[in-house]
């Protein structure tokens, strides 16, 4: 076969899908708002369920909703009516997930759920199925023609569509966003990115704090054990009035001017500039490299006086932050 027919399967197949999504947009009817609301006021769980394809597919969409703050896991089918039953608990809602609403693996749980007054939401193409009689909420995917005939192609990636969708939707009504976000994803590069000024800037310390009164000669030793190159220069109310890098005091060397007399006020450079610590690292990135700095003080809301931590670039770096 030439590799010229494998494109045409391939555009083929993703055609196939791209209808059926369609399909399903066109679908989407208020009983979708009914099982958000339901989803976001759970108490306890989300327990997904599928049987073959659309079990690999409930796992998918546990794992989207459980990354975007609502508890979630899935559940076999098969091992269910072998104990697994004892998962589900009164407060939890159970999403059964099946293209004919028929599959046998399903039935023993629908009549658990129903017989447990467990509130159930339904995601399946079958009107007079027993899993659509059955659901207290139900998601009507569109019947499609699957790309390989009788492979779940098409129906799958509905299903798969119908489960981002729902997540999305509770995160957006929950307001989740990038800070819980990060909570749940602490590693990767992802995680990374999402990390805030206050996650990783130098606090208590650490800060290389001076008062303004302070000779040069007393500065530098405490520049010298900080390591970080800079001071936070103080008035006598503990406000961050300046801040004085080595290229300063290198600069001001060159005057020839008595340093270490010198007051610590005379060398510095006037309101320094600060950064909220909710801020994220990224952007705190982005501001020293417009700024062409290497360190930033960093402060909490608009009380930019009152410098809580140093973020400083080797923070930065260290964390992988682009």
């Amino acid at each position: 076969m030439k590799k010229k027919k494998f494109i045409k399967i391939a555009k083929e197949v993703i055609n196939l899908e791209i209808r059926a999504l369609q399909k399903l947009k066109k679908n989407i009817k208020s009983s979708f708002d009914e099982a958000v609301s339901q989803i976001v006021r759970c108490q306890s769980k989300v327990i997904l369920c599928g049987v073959g394809k659309s079990g690999l597919i409930a796992s998918k969409i546990a794992a989207t909703l459980a990354s975007v703050g609502t508890p979630s896991f899935s559940l076999s089918a098969s091992e269910a009516s072998h104990g697994d039953l004892g998962m589900i608990s009164k407060r939890d809602i159970l999403i059964l997930i099946s293209n004919s609403g028929e599959t046998r693996e399903l039935k023993n749980i629908i009549q658990f759920a129903n017989r447990n007054k467990i509130f159930l939401i339904g995601i399946v193409s079958k009107k007079e199925s027993i899993l659509y009689k059955a659901s207290d909420i139900k998601l009507l995917i569109p019947e499609v023609v699957e790309a390989g005939g009788i492979i779940p192609t098409s129906s799958t990636t509905s299903q798969l569509a119908m489960g981002d969708a729902l997540a999305i939707a509770a995160m957006k009504y929950k307001r989740f966003g990038n800070l819980e976000f990060k909570k749940l994803h602490p590693a990767g590069s992802l995680g990374a990115q999402l990390k805030t000024v206050e996650d990783i800037m130098l606090k208590g310390k650490k800060i290389p704090f001076v008062n303004k009164d302070l000779n040069m000669k007393k500065a530098l030793n405490i520049l010298s054990n900080k390591k970080l190159g800079i001071l936070i220069v103080q008035n006598n109310q503990k406000k961050t009035i300046g801040i004085i890098t080595d290229g300063q005091i290198r600069r001001f060397n060159q005057k020839n001017i008595n340093l270490y007399s010198t007051k610590v006020n005379k060398v510095m450079t006037k309101k320094p500039v600060s950064i909220d610590k909710d801020v994220l690292a990224a952007k705190a990135l982005s501001l020293m490299n417009l700024r062409k700095i290497t360190s930033l003080c960093v402060h909490e809301k608009k009380n930019k006086l009152k410098t809580i931590g140093v973020l400083h670039i080797h923070n930065i770096l260290q964390n992988n932050i682009s």
